[in-house]
């Protein structure tokens, strides 16, 4: 027995919209990324958060970006085990069948999935600890980082995790083989950023381990 429903009638009524305005005006490059293929210069790995629009941020148009979304914009270390890896899937993916030139992660500010990985390790959310949650493991790739911001005041803790949680992921995507060589040949550059989804800041991690603004 089927469990799905149809479209929201404003989703339904959104796409009419689309189709009949940005579409019809773009329509040749449509069928161009139809017919072609995608060519993205870069990838993005950023958050899941409903307020993160990394194209909107961007003025990017579709072909552009290679985008991947998970909770908290973090990436795992290499781990062939023959077990299923969305985001180590995704990377393989951009890197080697894509060959992007870029590849970013991106965190926000008041990251619910930081939030929650600070209340975990600190001992706030027992139900995070259970083995059969999937936040829960999913946000152990960044209790190394936790550890690297216990001594700060408690107040400074979650966003300076925010930040940490994308040094997290570049160190992570450095033990990808592929990653790495690629790096080292020159053929891909790893960018860190930050947005701050109040004021629309963007930050950028520096070669020094330093977040300045872009």
């Amino acid at each position: 027995m089927t469990v799905t429903r149809p479209l929201p009638n404003y989703l339904v009524q959104r796409y009419h919209g689309w189709r009949a305005t940005s579409f019809a005006e773009n329509h040749v490059w449509y069928r161009r990324l139809a017919d072609d293929g995608q060519r993205p210069r870069a990838m993005v790995i950023s958050c899941c958060d409903s307020r993160v629009h990394v194209t909107s941020i961007f003025g990017a148009d579709s072909g552009e970006f290679f985008i991947h979304r998970n909770i908290a914009n973090l990436v795992p270390p290499y781990a062939p085990d023959g077990e299923q890896h969305g985001t180590s899937a995704a990377v393989e993916y951009a890197v080697r069948s894509l060959r992007v030139a870029h590849l970013i992660v991106m965190g926000h500010s008041r990251c619910g999935g930081v939030a929650g990985c600070h209340a975990m390790c600190s001992g706030q959310a027992p139900e995070l600890e259970d083995k059969t949650s999937f936040v829960g493991r999913w946000m152990d790739i960044l209790r190394p980082g936790y550890e690297r911001v216990t001594d700060l005041p408690a107040e400074e803790q979650v966003p300076a995790l925010e930040k940490m949680a994308i040094r997290v992921s570049l160190d992570n995507l450095m033990t990808f083989p592929f990653v790495a060589s690629a790096v080292q040949a020159g053929e891909l550059s790893l960018h860190g950023l930050w947005h701050d989804i109040r004021d629309g800041e963007l930050m950028m991690l520096t070669e020094d381990d330093r977040f300045v603004p872009v």
